[in-house]
């Protein structure tokens, strides 16, 4: 299959320079491989993403000089490109999913587990989610009394003590086991939105991703998503994660870090050229 890859905001803030540098890496993938470019608005937060964000993000990727071929502000093949349009989409996957009996209603909050890991954590980061109790899971029919996601959290049932590994283009070979480094995670919320695992690999298989290039933040996301695409019967993508940008005292590049956004570096009058050299990699 032709090369496609794709770079997937969250309109929760302005582009960083860490953004930067991945998007621009999977840019270059796209060009070197001979394929196209998709560009996908991650927006299923109703509470944290504005539309501001989202035409922020294709005017500042634009004009550092980042081209695709599909998207939402023209087009193609697989659209609509903003995930908050494609509820009924994520809608058929869950049922799918629930079909299977892979998934399970779940009343527990993330403080509740949080609490049962007994140790501190950061609940923003995907890779520190604490284990969900195995114990906590409910009998098979508690999911088939639904015949919609209703107004409860529905959760993946993993396999507990299976080893998931993949190549990785950037960071090599990595395994994870399930049930000990990540639990049953979400697939979709109670308030009625897909969760990101869910959504994510929905999306890649519908627009036909043949090479997900993203942080390294999301490694251990992958071996979740790669239980995902078992399940759904569907053939998982390549997997190219980035290495991820520190502030001067080694914490990662979030959205906080105003003073390092593109926009700011735009009106500071930076060029795309000294954008990129200060992300790391060079625009040649």
């Amino acid at each position: 299959m032709r090369y496609r890859g794709r770079i997937a905001p969250t309109p929760t803030g302005y582009l960083h320079l860490g953004h930067a540098a991945t998007f621009w890496r999977a840019f270059l993938r796209a060009r070197n491989a001979g394929g196209s470019l998709v560009f996908r608005i991650e927006d299923l937060d109703p509470q944290r993403c504005r539309p501001e964000f989202s035409s922020a993000a294709i005017g500042d990727l634009r004009w550092l000089g980042i081209d695709w071929e599909e998207g939402p502000d023209q087009g193609g093949p697989f659209a609509p490109y903003v995930q908050s349009q494609r509820h009924d989409w994520f809608l058929l996957v869950w049922e799918k999913l629930h079909q299977g009996g892979f998934i399970y209603p779940c009343t527990r909050s993330r403080r509740d587990v949080a609490t049962a890991a007994g140790a501190p954590h950061d609940e923003d980061a995907e890779e520190n989610e604490p284990v969900f109790p195995a114990e906590w899971r409910p009998a098979p029919a508690a999911a088939r009394a639904f015949s919609s996601p209703g107004a409860v959290n529905w959760r993946f049932r993993v396999p507990d003590g299976e080893s998931i590994s993949f190549a990785d283009q950037i960071q090599g070979t990595r395994q994870w086991t399930a049930g000990q480094d990540f639990g049953d995670f979400l697939v979709w919320r109670k308030d009625g939105v897909p969760a990101y695992e869910l959504a994510v690999v929905a999306d890649d298989h519908a627009m036909q991703i043949t090479e997900v290039v993203r942080g390294a933040d999301l490694l251990k996301s992958t071996a979740r998503q790669l239980l995902l695409y078992r399940a759904l019967g569907w053939e998982p993508p390549q997997w190219a994660h980035t290495d991820l940008l520190c502030d001067a005292q080694g914490r990662r590049l979030a959205k906080r870090h105003d003073a390092l956004s593109l926009r700011t570096l735009r009106e500071q009058g930076f060029s795309p050229r000294e954008v990129l050299a200060r992300a790391g990699i060079s625009s040649a």
